[in-house]
């Protein structure tokens, strides 16, 4: 007695169709699971044989054999639980088999035959909808993801339930599609806004442009000068996600299992800020079972790093190649995983181990070596990745006491759109959404500048050292400066304005 039933899994972020074979024959009762499954599947065993005696069906006493195909590509997770019960069972006569190889089963057995939800519904419910044409049934629980696809998804609440759906195909009605436009948020409710900023003017313009251009930015100054509360006014001063965009994000997080059944879908851009202790898998991505990192976590949003210069080195390091490539590809004995990271850094640093190296209130009580030390922490060329280097001063007393209203996030983020909108009709159809994604092939034929311009940066390419990757990254910056200001061509103005923010590049 053989039958064949369909489930779907996730490696990295690619969904895989995966066909579960199901033989019972004669034997010695047992219950093998082959086709590389990993422990958490071997484990569905008892779960699987304990859901169908729970649920009103006969579980045969006799040896079960079950492959998991393709071979070659490793299982993880319970979601092939359904599958394999249902696959059980057809071959025993007690649901249709070929009616249900026009299914794809997706879900976690409980021991009383309930569904539990398992995550990367979101991407297996838009690989199917492209791929196949059968119908997805999963946990009732995992609705909300599937409701984004255009898939026939039936959200079930036990296994039981899978034979009313065979016997009656009526019975049960595919779950609702959601549309993405009307649930996207404008800003999030709890983001801190720039009027609560007092003083520092150079920052938030600073800040502006690292918004409008989607530009990596860091600051560096004396402790309570602003930074952090600097870099959590960033979401508020960005564009909303697109209908795309929250779609990527939304796919990360449910293979990350972090959406949740009340919110199927991310809405506003990531804000992800780590803490300095973190491991390195935590922030690249990886592990056991290889998951999401925080650096793909913030895909489309924020990567807050709070005193950079307390981050392990190898976990700045390592981050590098990803804030070039705008991927983070995991290589492993079995197979390579590639995640997206396509991500925006923020970072804040004190300028030396007490804080108030160069602090016109505070003296340093750090020798030259030690300020030398902890600056080195962070690397020329992590730096050199960095477009926006600024310096955070004291507030004084005067403008923290001042009545005057600063100027609230709602104004600078239509500044920030409009100049995001110069970016989009320039760059068409190419798949570049902001100015700090251009290459350098993009850069020569958008960046283009000459005259006084083009004497200014020859001049300051000499004087500060600049390599050649920091180069374009002032043309980047100057261009975003210029789409702040409307202008089509690069001024020697705004070109002066980035290098400005070069001040910390290494001679």
């Amino acid at each position: 007695m053989l039958a064949r039933v369909f489930s779907c899994t996730t490696v990295g972020m690619e969904p895989c169709l995966v066909e579960v074979e199901v033989d019972v024959g004669g034997g010695l009762p047992c219950l093998e699971i082959v086709g590389l499954p990993n422990i958490t599947v071997k484990e569905s065993k008892e779960r699987v044989r304990t859901a169908i005696k729970n649920s009103g069906f006969e579980f045969p006493p006799r040896r079960i054999i079950i492959n998991l195909a393709p071979a070659d590509v490793r299982k993880e997770g319970p979601g092939f639980d359904l599958a394999i019960a249902a696959g059980i069972l057809a071959a025993t006569g007690q649901l249709k088999a070929k009616d249900l190889e026009s299914y794809v089963l997706v879900g976690e057995l409980s021991l009383d035959g309930r569904l539990r939800p398992v995550p990367g519904i979101l991407p297996m419910s838009l690989f199917l909808a492209e791929k196949t044409d059968k119908s997805f049934i999963i946990s009732r629980e995992n609705n909300g993801e599937a409701s984004l696809t255009k898939i026939n998804t039936y959200g079930l609440s036990s296994l039981a339930e899978v034979k009313e759906i065979l016997e009656k195909p009526g019975i049960s009605l595919p779950i609702e599609q959601t549309s993405l436009g009307g649930i996207l948020e404008e800003v999030p409710v709890e983001v801190t806004d720039m009027a609560e900023v007092k003083g520092q003017e150079m920052a938030k313009r600073a800040l502006e442009v690292a918004a409008a251009g989607g530009h990596n930015i860091i600051f560096v100054g004396s402790p309570g000068s602003g930074k952090s509360l600097l870099a959590r006014c960033l979401p508020s001063i960005l564009p909303p996600l697109t209908s795309q965009e929250a779609l990527e994000v939304s796919k990360i997080y449910s293979v990350a299992g972090l959406l949740s059944r009340e919110k199927p879908i991310v809405t506003t851009r990531p804000f992800r800020a780590p803490h300095h202790s973190s491991s390195l898998a935590s922030i690249i991505g990886g592990g056991q079972v290889p998951k999401p990192g925080e650096l793909t976590l913030a895909t489309h949003g924020i990567l807050f790093l709070d005193e950079l210069p307390e981050y392990r080195r190898d976990v700045l390091e390592s981050m590098r190649q990803p804030m070039e490539d705008k991927v983070v590809t995991l290589s492993r004995v079995a197979a390579a995983i590639t995640y997206p990271a396509k991500f925006q850094l923020v970072g804040s640093a004190n300028p030396c181990y007490c804080g108030y190296f160069g602090d016109p209130v505070k003296e340093c009580t750090c020798t030259p070596y030690q300020v030398n030390k902890y600056r080195n922490k962070i690397s020329g060329p992590l730096l050199d990745r960095i477009d926006i280097q600024i310096e955070v001063p004291r507030v004084s007393y005067q403008e923290l006491d001042s009545s005057e209203q600063e100027e609230p996030s709602k104004i600078v983020r239509n500044r920030v759109i409009q100049a995001r909108q110069r970016q989009l009709e320039r760059f068409g159809k190419l798949p570049i959404t902001c100015n700090a994604q251009m290459g350098a092939k993009e850069v020569r034929k958008y960046c283009a500048i000459k005259g006084s311009a083009r004497e200014l940066l020859a001049q300051a390419f000499k004087a500060l050292g600049l390599s050649a990757r920091a180069h374009d990254r002032i043309l980047k910056v100057a261009r975003t400066v210029a789409d702040l200001a409307g202008s089509n061509e690069i001024q020697s103005t705004h070109v002066a304005e980035a290098i400005q923010y070069r001040s910390f590049d290494r001679v």
